[in-house]
């Protein structure tokens, strides 16, 4: 039997925005283990915001493992935190929120700063950069410089060792701006992958001395923002579809456009102006190939019967993917079939 490090990956109890937190323990198997294998496993709420000091106990259970090509028998393993009963969902556990549907499919567009010593990578000690333009998908030093070249390409070929449906990356409008996409089949999936990419990439970064920077609007001015995209479907949307489900959908989305702000991510007003490829926060829109629309119809939607899927552009870059995909799924569910 092999001994192999399992780290144990979870989301703590800050709000708006958790932080990933994990911690390793060792384990003997005959080969690499299976998600039913992982055992639970305690730790202190009581530093993370999830639990009192006299009553401290929180659990893990594992959710999703993926094989770790940066240590030897490395695992790396995703975690719903649960009350001391082992059963009981935390409060904080959005991920436990999400209706069970394995017909909905989720692609997210995760975009991100690099930063070192509190400016975004290519920004000078003073002022700003060449405006935006040349960044978004750029080749070369000017463009996008070395550094981060190597650390974007990195991070996609340990998300891809670890078996993560990694669909790409680019350069984005940005100075210091990357983006990554990710999709998966089935209602909570991509939000597992999306949790544990973002710590793939911010483990990597400790080597470089540089953080990552999930905050949707650091840079004020006419910089864009990042966001975090989420494509959406349902078994319905993609078989069946039609002009009339989707103006339906479209509507309920539009009734409960506060409740999807609301945990789309913090200071998406910073975000949402109108300005930089987006809606207004007060507004709900949608059009075709709109990218200043709340949500994006493709045209190949449009041209299938309207069947397919849809791009819902206001969640941002420090949005939490279980909350998101559990309010689209939650609205879809509000629509009655024709």
């Amino acid at each position: 039997m092999a001994k192999y490090k399992l780290e144990y990956i979870w989301l703590d109890g800050y709000t708006p925005v958790p932080n990933l937190r994990s911690k390793t323990q060792i384990k003997s198997f005959d080969g690499f283990p299976a998600l039913e294998q992982l055992p639970m496993w305690g730790f202190d709420g009581s530093s993370t915001q999830q639990a009192e000091g006299r009553s401290s106990d929180c659990m893990l259970k594992p959710v999703a493992v993926f094989p770790d090509s940066t240590r030897k028998n490395g695992v790396l393993v995703m975690c719903e935190v649960m009350m001391p009963d082992g059963t009981t969902p935390h409060p904080s556990n959005g991920r436990a929120t999400i209706l069970d549907d394995p017909g909905a499919w989720f692609g997210f567009e995760q975009e991100y700063f690099l930063y070192q010593e509190g400016r975004p990578l290519g920004f000078p000690a003073d002022g700003y950069p060449a405006p935006q333009g040349p960044y978004y998908t750029g080749v070369g030093y000017k463009a996008v410089g070395d550094i981060a070249r190597q650390i974007v390409e990195e991070h996609l070929d340990i998300c891809l060792d670890a078996g993560i449906n990694h669909e790409g990356i680019n350069a984005e409008v940005a100075k210091g701006q990357w983006e990554f996409q990710i999709f998966g089949k089935g209602s909570k999936r991509c939000a597992d992958e999306i949790w544990v990419a973002r710590y793939i990439l911010m483990r990597l970064c400790e080597k470089y001395g540089i953080d990552v920077e999930f905050h949707c609007k650091p840079i004020k001015g006419d910089w864009n923002g990042s966001g975090m995209h989420c494509n959406f479907s349902t078994d319905y949307m993609r078989e069946t579809g039609g002009k009339a489900y989707f103006e339906a959908l479209m509507e309920e989305f539009s009734k409960h456009c506060e409740e999807h702000i609301a945990v789309y991510g913090p200071d998406n007003h910073l975000r949402l102006t109108g300005l930089h490829e987006t809606q207004s926060i007060d507004k709900f829109s949608y059009g075709l190939a709109d990218r200043g629309a709340s949500v994006r119809v493709p045209h190949s939607f449009v041209q299938n019967d309207y069947k397919g899927y849809l791009e819902d552009r206001r969640p941002n870059s420090q949005g939490d993917p279980y909350q998101i995909a559990s309010r689209v799924l939650k609205t879809i569910s509000l629509v009655a079939k024709p």
